[in-house]
């Protein structure tokens, strides 16, 4: 049984959270109003023009019907007396003259909205490619590839959809409907009264729809966000998924959504199928009343036919906007919604923001200091408890320990994916959230396992770091490092098509790739987060090499579980829970009997 307290908490509850999500859809109205005021304003002596072109042509259109009026009640009656058909046919021409008005207009709004359209959509685009691309790494983790995607296509479409259509169809319904009801007042006050008797029910019926399909229209493109994100990390990692018979459950959860999203539009198209009939049959009972009434009227010569003529004329153009209200609150609401997403994205602040006045750092060193740095991922859960270190410029240093000690952690501190949440991490003596991001990106590159390559060829993915590099820089950048060899073997040397990430060459080809393109960058410090964790033995000998010549003459800072990556350092920094619990050379470290000899003691075991 419930009782009153739990009914009256109930309703408290329910109440409060209507409340929330009162304001939660308010925030994200007006937050979408700005985008769209943004995105609208360099246009506004545009939109002014097809405006006032959108008026002559309703204007012209609803001419048409008054001059039918005039036709039959002042030209008609003349030919009948016998006296010539001159005045019905100077209405038949001024009603040809308005209706190539009306599609001359017509053509020069499709053809201006069109253009501005487009405009519109390409500033969009590469606003949110932009924005997206200087979001900091905290946001892209949590942001899947997935929402990224359906942010840049279907919400997109939506939008274009709007532009392409509903500015047209909404100022044409407006004009309509109110120079249509005024007109049928102008004509006859009694007659224009009946027609608009259902105006209220019209009103109500159109509020109840534009609020039904804002709902339904939001759950619309949360659905088929939910379908692009499945569908893309089932393709991106479909190895996993076929090495582990994944296909089946992966069907089976893009059934799901694809239900989901499917019993969305069959909810929006069951709205559509309620409101266009229910206006078309509003419509067919107003224009049966108007004629009985109006027939009526004309029987004991109170209206005169052409009267009567116009205003079914009128009450068909009054009805047919309508529909192309409903049509365009479809429109609308598919697009608010991808408006909505859309406008999320672009303010979302970078965790890691730009400084306002970006201090110089010329000809960086590579010299590294932590003070006092703290870092959490998440609050109460330090990664980084306290952390105090420095690396000499031009010093190799390698770090080790168990995963989840905090090494990337560090790694991704230096090169500012993060800021520390307390302390300062200084390059040169500069604090790295006083530099600008080109500035910083000179002076730090790392390279991850990841060896992402782009599509293109093997010379433009060496190039991507300095993309004003010459051949002839390539070339001597592989040979440093040992892969101009393999690279001028390939079907097309260094032209040669790399593949999907890199799908046609083999892990050790790509790191060495990896590696040719951070030496033709030539930065300060190299990081290099477990760059040869995924390479066989041979592989890997290869890019020892490779390794002894890039890390020359700079700082460098290498995370790795194989120790034989590790021999190459000049300082190993063994890490435990966010701590450095030992710190010295390798040789030094190995004769001792702490963490790093046992480490070291282990790999030995593990070739024997």
């Amino acid at each position: 049984m419930t009782t009153p307290a739990a009914t009256t908490w109930r309703g408290t509850a329910s109440e409060d959270q209507d409340e929330l999500s009162d304001k939660v859809s308010v925030l994200l109205r007006e937050r979408s109003r700005r985008l769209l005021g943004d995105l609208l304003t360099p246009h506004r002596k545009a939109i002014a023009a097809l405006t006032a072109i959108i008026v002559v042509s309703n204007l012209a259109g609803l001419a048409i019907p008054y001059l039918v009026k005039v036709g039959i009640d002042a030209g008609i009656p003349p030919m009948l007396k016998g006296t010539g058909p001159g005045t019905l046919l100077t209405v038949v021409g001024v009603i040809l003259a308005a209706a190539a008005t009306q599609a001359f207009t017509r053509q020069a709004f499709l053809q201006m909205s069109g253009r501005i359209g487009q405009d519109i959509l390409l500033e969009l685009r590469r606003r949110v490619f932009d924005h997206f691309q200087r979001l900091s790494l905290s946001f892209h983790e949590k942001y899947t590839s997935g929402r990224v995607i359906s942010r840049l296509t279907s919400d997109i479409e939506a939008i274009a959809e709007l532009l392409a259509s509903g500015f047209d169809g909404l100022v044409t319904a407006v004009l309509t409907m109110f120079g249509t009801a005024t007109l049928l007042l102008v004509l006859d006050v009694h007659l224009g009264l009946v027609a608009l008797v259902p105006l209220p029910v019209l009103l109500l019926f159109t509020k109840w729809f534009r609020k039904q399909s804002a709902i339904v229209y939001r759950r619309t493109r949360e659905t088929v966000a939910l379908v692009i994100v499945h569908f893309v990390e089932s393709m991106t990692g479909i190895r996993a998924v076929q090495a582990f018979r994944r296909e089946p459950r992966n069907q089976e959860i893009f059934t799901q959504l694809n239900d989901d999203y499917r019993d969305a539009n069959a909810r929006s198209m069951q709205l559509v199928a309620i409101f266009m009939p229910g206006i078309k049959l509003i419509g067919n009972m107003t224009v049966a009343g108007v004629l009985f009434y109006g027939g009526w009227l004309a029987v004991h010569h109170e209206v005169t036919i052409g009267v009567l003529a116009a205003f079914l004329l009128y009450l068909r153009q009054f009805y047919e906007p309508m529909q192309e209200i409903s049509q365009f609150y479809n429109t609308l609401q598919s697009a608010s919604a991808a408006l909505e997403k859309l406008s999320g994205v672009l303010e979302e602040e970078p965790s890691v923001p730009e400084p306002r006045e970006p201090a110089a750092l010329e000809n960086a060193r590579g010299k590294v200091r932590f003070e006092s740095a703290r870092f959490a991922y998440v609050e109460d859960r330090p990664i980084l408890p306290e952390l105090n270190l420095t690396i000499p410029a031009g010093q190799s240093v390698a770090l080790v320990g168990a995963t989840g000690a905090g090494k990337t952690t560090l790694a991704k501190l230096i090169s500012r994916f993060y800021d520390p949440t307390a302390g300062r991490v200084l390059l040169d003596g500069v604090d790295l959230r006083t530099l600008d991001e080109p500035t910083l990106r000179r002076a730090v590159v790392m390279v991850t396992q990841e060896n992402f390559l782009f599509t293109g060829t093997v010379a433009d993915n060496i190039r991507f770091g300095r993309p004003d590099a010459t051949d002839r820089q390539i070339r001597e950048a592989t040979m440093a490092i040992g892969a101009h060899d393999f690279i001028s073997s390939l079907p097309d040397g260094y032209d040669t098509e790399v593949g999907k990430r890199g799908g046609r060459m083999s892990a050790g080809q790509r790191q060495l790739v990896a590696f040719a393109r951070a030496f033709l960058a030539d930065p300060a410090v190299l990081i290099l987060d477990e760059a040869t964790s995924s390479l066989d033995v041979p592989s890997e000998r290869l890019v020892q090499r490779a390794l002894r010549t890039i890390l020359a003459e700079r700082t460098a800072l290498i995370i790795a579980h194989r120790l034989s990556t590790v021999e190459i350092a000049d300082r190993v920094l063994v890490m435990e829970q966010g701590e450095i619990v030992e710190d010295g050379p390798p040789d030094r470290l190995i004769a001792a009997s702490g963490r790093f000899a046992g480490l070291h003691r282990a790999w030995l075991e593990s070739l024997s």
